[in-house]
């Protein structure tokens, strides 16, 4: 880690300090080129907008999206006040980021909060695999 590295945390972890004075979960994010240029900047606003998904990764991931190639997107890197959730996760890499920095992992998040995490949810599957992988089949060639 550099101090380059160090300050981008710093503004991320600024962000979460500014998400959690406007009464949402305590996250933020940035994405900065490949130069060191700040692309975007996002807070978490779940609370606010009423919006489940309205983390700062998931937001900053459907921006590249929309907003870069993707050849410059490859290049960019995420600096983030906490590692992605899972549902970020799955966003930042079908957007085709390159790199993730965070300051905390969910490990030590985990240890920071009092209730504990989210409830679990039942799976069951896989099935159907014949009829299921006819819309599927050679789509991802």
């Amino acid at each position: 880690m550099t101090d380059i590295n160090h300050d981008l945390l710093r503004r991320a972890i600024g962000l979460a300090a500014s998400a959690r004075e406007g009464g949402n979960p305590p996250f933020g994010s940035l994405l900065v080129s490949a130069d060191g240029t700040v692309l975007a900047e996002e807070r978490n606003s779940s609370i606010t907008d009423a919006d489940i998904t309205a983390h700062p990764e998931l937001k900053l991931a459907r921006w590249a999206a929309r907003e870069l190639d993707p050849a410059t997107a490859a290049l960019t890197t995420m600096y983030t006040s906490c590692q992605p959730c899972g549902m970020c996760a799955g966003a930042i890499e079908r957007s085709g980021l390159g790199r993730v920095v965070f300051a905390l992992s969910n490990e030590q998040l985990s240890t920071l909060k009092l209730t504990g995490g989210f409830p679990g949810f039942r799976q069951d599957g896989p099935a159907l695999f014949d009829e299921a992988r006819i819309p599927v089949e050679g789509y991802y060639v």
